[in-house]
């Protein structure tokens, strides 16, 4: 069995697919023009964090259990951080089956997470976040793209299990 075989054996988790990307810029207002006027996705929320220096939007493509969110975000001031809207594609955010056991073995695996550990995101799901950099204790990194995972809850687990043709 060869070492990519071994590991896909050994992993405690599946990562079942794209639950969001983030975008960012200075106004959001010019975002919703592109993604919600021309592209036509509907706002089905707001995230406003003074902590996290965002004003988002949540807009969403697609139904049910395979419906991606895209976060159009702004800073609540620019001039602080987090900078949200640097760079414009501020994270990609992937369903996992089990984040407790994904966060603890890739942990084990030498992959950097940011701080914080697992708490609740903006779309009210279980969240860690794999750090954009790598670092002398943990080398593996999203090697400059921020990475959430994200605790896919029941209906899109077995929907990933049992799909429709």
């Amino acid at each position: 069995m060869n070492q990519v075989s071994q590991m896909r054996k050994q992993r405690p988790f599946r990562i079942l697919g794209l639950q969001q990307i983030a975008v960012g810029g200075a106004s959001k207002e010019r975002l919703k023009k592109l993604w919600v006027d021309l592209f036509g996705l509907n706002i089905t929320g707001n995230y406003r964090s003074e902590r996290e220096n965002v004003d988002e939007d949540i807009a969403t493509l697609g139904n049910g259990p395979f419906q991606v969110e895209v976060d159009l975000m702004q800073p609540l001031d620019p001039a602080k951080k987090p900078a949200v809207h640097e760079p414009p594609l501020n994270h990609i955010g992937l369903w996992v089956d089990d984040l407790p056991q994904a966060v603890e073995w890739l942990m084990a695996q030498g992959v950097r997470f940011a701080p914080g550990g697992i708490r609740k995101g903006a779309a009210g799901h279980d969240i860690a976040f794999l750090h954009p950099k790598a670092s002398e204790e943990f080398p593996l990194s999203g090697e400059g793209v921020l990475i959430e995972l994200v605790q896919a809850p029941p209906e899109v687990v077995d929907a990933c299990r049992h799909p429709t043709s």
